[in-house]
C-alpha cells in the first residue's frame, strides 16, 4: 500500500520506518529538516520536506502523494523537560497536534484515505492510586494547567478519527517511551535528572507509570496500519510505580538513589501537575492491543527492557 508517515523522524517514526518498508509499503515519510531528508531517503522512503503548521501544507501533501493510510506521529517535544517550565514543553507540541494533525484528518477525508492511524498517549487517564485504566475509562479532563489542554487536544483529535465516517481509526494511546530519541535515552533530560538526583521520589512515589519501548510502539503502529479499528492502549505488561522505576534506572546509571520530597513541597515547586502523577497516576492495560492487533511487546516488562537495553541509557 502507499502509505503517509507524518513525522518520520521522530522517536516512534524511525523505528516504525523500517518495518513498513520491510512490509512491502510504498512510504512518503515527512519531516521538518531539509538535512533529515536524506536519511529518509536512504532508508528507502520518499521524504516529503513539510511545516504542518503552515496553512494549506496538510491538504496539498495528501493531494500530492495520494495514500491509501496515514500513519500520524507528529510531535514538538523539546529535547530536554524542565518541570519549572512546563507550559512552555507541551505548548509547540499542543500546537503540531492542534493544527497539523486537525489538517491532516480534514484532509484525510477529502482525498480519500482509507485508514488513519494517530497516536496519543496512555497517561491522559483520570488519576487513581494503584489502579489499571483501560480504552473505556474516562480521561483527566479537568487535570491542572497545562496538562489539560493537551488531554482536550488529544481527546479531540481521537474522536475526530474513530468517528470519521470517511475512513477506518485507529488510535494507539503510547505509554511513556523509552529507548533511542527519548527523555530516558542518553541524552534525554529524564535520565539527566536521575543522574543529578533531581528527579525525586514524591510523597512515596506510589502513582504508576505505564511505558513501552520505542520498537515496540513501532510494532504497534506497523500492525494497525493493516488492523484494528478504535482505541488501543500500547504498554508494556508491568505499570511501574515510581517509587521503583527511578531508584531502578539510577541503579543502571550508577547514580545515587533518589532524593524524597514531601508531596506539599513538590506541589510549589512543580506544580499540582506531577505532583498528582507523581502520587496517583494511573496505569494503562494492554489486553485490547493484544487481542484485536496481535500485539505482544517484545520487552513485555520495564525492568528487563531498561536492563537489556542499558546502552541505551549508558552510551
Amino acid at each position: 500500500m502507499r502509505l503517509l508517515l507524518a513525522g518520520g523522524t521522530g522517536a516512534i517514526g524511525r523505528p516504525l520506518l523500517p518495518k513498513l518498508l520491510a512490509a512491502g509499503h510504498e512510504v512518503h515519510a515527512t519531516t521538518r529538516s531539509a538535512e533529515r531528508a536524506a536519511e529518509l531517503e536512504a532508508a528507502g522512503a520518499t521524504p516529503e520536506v513539510v511545516d504542518f503548521l503552515k496553512p494549506g501544507t496538510a491538504d496539498k501533501l495528501v493531494r500530492k502523494v495520494q495514500p491509501e493510510v496515514i500513519v500520524d506521529e507528529l510531535t514538538s517535544l523539546p529535547k530536554d523537560y524542565d518541570p519549572r517550565d512546563a507550559e512552555a514543553a507541551y505548548a509547540a507540541n499542543d500546537a503540531i497536534r492542534f493544527e497539523g494533525t486537525g489538517a491532516l484528518i480534514r484532509a484525510a477525508e477529502d482525498h480519500g484515505v482509507r485508514r488513519y492511524v494517530a497516536q496519543s498517549i496512555a497517561f491522559l487517564y483520570a488519576p487513581g492510586k494503584g489502579e489499571i485504566r483501560t480504552e473505556a475509562d474516562p480521561a483527566w479532563i479537568d487535570a491542572p494547567a497545562p496538562f489539560s489542554k493537551s488531554v482536550e487536544i488529544l481527546t479531540l483529535n481521537e474522536r475526530k478519527v474513530t468517528q470519521s465516517d470517511k475512513f477506518v481509526g485507529v488510535v494507539l494511546r503510547f505509554g511513556t517511551l523509552y529507548g533511542p530519541g527519548t527523555w530516558y535515552a542518553t541524552e534525554g533530560s529524564t535520565c539527566e535528572s536521575i543522574r543529578q538526583r533531581q528527579f525525586p521520589l514524591v510523597g512515596g512515589g506510589t502513582g504508576l507509570n505505564s511505558l513501552v519501548h520505542v520498537s515496540d510502539a513501532a510494532a504497534a503502529a506497523a500492525l494497525a496500519v493493516e488492523k484494528g479499528r478504535g482505541i488501543y492502549n500500547v504498554v508494556d505488561d508491568e505499570p511501574a510505580p515510581f517509587s521503583e522505576l527511578i531508584p531502578y534506572v539510577a541503579e543502571l546509571l550508577g547514580a545515587k538513589h533518589p532524593r524524597k520530597v514531601p508531596a506539599w513541597i513538590a506541589r510549589r515547586a512543580a506544580g499540582p501537575f506531577l505532583t498528582t502523577a507523581a502520587t496517583s497516576q494511573a496505569g494503562a492495560s494492554n489486553a485490547k492491543a493484544k487481542e484485536e492487533l496481535g500485539w505482544t511487546p517484545s520487552l513485555p516488562s520495564w525492568r528487563d527492557g531498561l536492563r537489556d537495553h542499558r546502552d541505551d541509557l549508558l552510551q
